[in-house]
C-alpha cells in the first residue's frame, strides 16, 4: 500500500468519524432541546399514569413536589440542547448534561424500565459525543 493511498484510508476514516460526531450532536441536541421544551409548554401528551411503574410515578411526583427541580432539569436540557445543535460550548453542554444523562439511565434502570432502551441510547451519545470532544475535557480533568 502506497503512502498516498494509506493516507486518503485514514482521511476518509477521519471524514467518517466527523459526520457522525455531527449527526449525534445535532440529533442528541434536537432530543433535549425538545424535552426540555415540552417541560415549559407541555406540547407532547403526557403517558397514562396507570401504565407506569409505581416507582416512576412516584419519582416524578417527588420532583413535581420541590417546585423547582423539573423545571431547571428541564431548563438544563433546554440550553445545553440548543447548544448542542448549533455546535456551540458542546463540552459545556456536555458536562451540563452528564448528571441528567446519569439519572435517566438510572431511572429507566431501576424505577420505569420500558424506557431502559433509549435510556441506553442517551448514555451511548453522551459517551460517545465527550470521547469525540476528550481533548475538550482533558485540562478539566488534570490534577493541578
Amino acid at each position: 500500500m502506497s503512502t498516498a493511498t494509506a493516507t486518503t484510508t485514514q482521511t476518509r476514516k477521519f471524514a467518517l468519524g466527523r459526520y457522525a460526531t455531527v449527526v449525534t450532536r445535532v440529533l442528541t441536541g434536537l432530543l433535549f432541546t425538545t424535552t426540555g421544551l415540552n417541560g415549559f409548554l407541555l406540547f407532547m401528551p403526557a403517558p397514562d399514569p396507570s401504565t407506569l411503574a409505581p416507582g416512576g410515578v412516584a419519582f416524578n411526583a417527588a420532583l413535581y413536589a420541590t417546585g423547582y427541580m423539573l423545571q431547571l432539569t428541564c431548563a438544563v436540557q433546554l440550553v445545553s440542547g440548543v447548544l448542542l445543535v448549533i455546535g456551540r460550548f458542546v463540552p459545556l453542554a456536555l458536562a451540563l448534561l452528564a448528571p441528567v444523562v446519569v439519572n435517566i439511565f438510572l431511572f429507566h434502570l431501576f424505577l420505569e424500565p420500558s424506557g431502559t432502551v433509549m435510556g441506553l441510547l442517551v448514555v451511548a451519545a453522551e459517551i460517545g459525543l465527550a470521547w469525540a470532544y476528550r481533548d475538550k475535557f482533558r485540562p478539566m480533568l488534570q490534577a493541578r
